[in-house]
């Protein structure tokens, strides 16, 4: 997750004040941490924390790729650093309901909100249960930070006030062998002790946890920039349900628009256009394996997934708990030939008397074999690609979502702009730890536009 905030745009180029924040600022702060965006790294020197740890320095050439460190099981501590007095350390148990509420209370009132605390993200249990549970999961791997009982009552844990997962991969950076990893997702302080340095301590209590399991890399995002960025991606958005985008402040209305043309502009048919386009179920993961598997190899670094790990992100293991949404399209002999997915996060809006709560949807992954094909031309892809997302945002229309969210990442500068998509201001950086890798195209050029290269690009979508 990066770590953004944006002030909300006013009239300027927007030509009407908005009563609240833009658009840009509610998707820019869903992808937020607890920390705010800066895309200029401060010198090396002032980076306390990361200059200790083994990531590429700013201005390190990689002259080849690789790990930067090799270590061995038996130099790892055995236990974890000491905390400041009065906090203790926590393995969060998942399994149990009133834990994942414990770090859905954390996240919702401490992970991201916009200045005027009028906005807030529901990371939803069904939504932490999805993101924290793939296949291979080690329920040592979600650290917690508790304050102590001192009096010694006995009555369970302490508050917990500090957060930070992790969760097994595997990746592939261009032509090397795959290789294990961590994502590290939910680093999270509560707002009231930011001053106690927990984060670092955070993040090395569950690089210490991984490397106990022999794992030694990990990949994570942020907004703001760190040392050092493997690749940048740039936020799209498009609207779904304008009027009410309007009506809570998010979207202003251009000069010379109105609210009927705005409307028409970001009008969607009310049913997908593709034929032989159904949701798709258990019996179709091999078929996907198979087609993402070849699809992925056109990217620089890419996820590698089992069946299994497919399974578990695109189906949610068959629970219908609103979460991620996948649809395959398939030929008249029902050989699947395309996919796509994508995901839900909803917000709560404070304030407002007309809605309670903002829906936004986030692209996950897809496939096309149109891509895979030897004498693919650049336009076959786009136009496939312009077609598929075309009947994802239906869907998402469908399923009652308010705003469409995408990176610049995997092939979607292509058809991004043609669906009406609009640039954010706000960027992600993808970090790999304990790798050193040479830089990897994110969708955009030096200008910030976008940019389609292929092959090649970043293929990893991180929740």
């Amino acid at each position: 997750m990066s770590d953004e905030k944006e002030v909300a745009k006013k009239g300027g180029e927007a030509g009407q004040q908005t009563t609240g924040m833009s658009v840009e600022h509610l998707l820019k702060m869903l992808a937020a941490s607890s920390q705010g965006q800066e895309r200029t790294p401060k010198p090396m020197e002032e980076y306390k924390f990361w200059k200790t740890q083994p990531v590429t320095k700013f201005g390190a050439e990689v002259d080849q790729e690789g790990p930067i460190e090799n270590k061995t099981i038996e130099e790892v501590a055995k236990e974890p650093m000491k905390l400041p007095e009065k906090f203790e350390w926590d393995t969060v148990d998942i399994s149990k309901p009133e834990e994942v509420n414990e770090i859905y209370e954390l996240l919702y009132y401490n992970y991201i909100e916009d200045d005027d605390a009028t906005f807030r993200f529901k990371y939803s249990p069904e939504f932490l249960n999805w993101a924290l549970t793939c296949p291979g999961w080690n329920p040592e791997w979600n650290v917690g930070v508790r304050v102590k009982d001192e009096e010694g009552k006995g009555k369970g844990k302490g508050k917990l006030v500090g957060f930070i997962s992790g969760i097994p991969a595997k990746i592939r950076v261009r032509d090397k062998e795959e290789f294990k990893i961590a994502e590290i997702n939910f680093l999270c302080v509560h707002k009231k002790l930011r001053s106690k340095r927990l984060a670092p301590m955070l993040i090395r209590e569950v690089t210490r946890r991984v490397n106990l399991t022999g794992v030694w890399q990990a990949l994570y995002t942020a907004g703001n920039v760190l040392p050092s960025p493997v690749s940048t991606c740039r936020y799209y958005h498009r609207s779904i349900n304008w009027p009410k985008l309007y009506d809570v402040g998010f979207s202003p209305l251009p000069v010379g628009s109105t609210p009927a043309k705005q409307v028409a502009r970001f009008a969607l048919p009310n049913e997908p256009t593709l034929p032989n386009l159904r949701e798709m179920t258990e019996k179709d993961i091999p078929q996907v394996h198979k087609l993402f598997s070849e699809y992925l190899q056109r990217f620089d670094i890419s996820p590698v997934f089992s069946e299994d790990e497919l399974q578990h992100w695109f189906l949610h293991n068959g629970k219908k708990s609103g979460v991620v949404y996948s649809y395959v399209i398939t030929n008249s002999d029902d050989q699947v030939t395309d996919f796509f997915n994508f995901y839900g996060i909803e917000s709560s809006v404070l304030g407002n008397k007309n809605h309670d709560s903002i829906k936004v949807a986030y692209s996950f992954y897809y496939a096309t074999d149109v891509a895979l094909k030897k004498d693919a031309k650049k336009q076959d892809v786009k136009k496939r690609l312009t077609a598929v997302f075309q009947d994802a945002l239906i869907l998402a229309k469908k399923y009652d979502y308010d705003v469409f969210n995408a990176l610049s990442l995997q092939e979607n500068a292509l058809f991004l702009e043609d669906l009406k998509f609009g640039p954010g201001d706000g960027f992600l950086n993808y970090y790999l730890f304990n790798y050193k890798a040479f830089p990897v195209h994110g969708g955009i050029d030096a200008k910030d536009n976008l940019e389609y290269k292929a092959p090649g690009g970043m293929g990893v979508v991180l929740l």
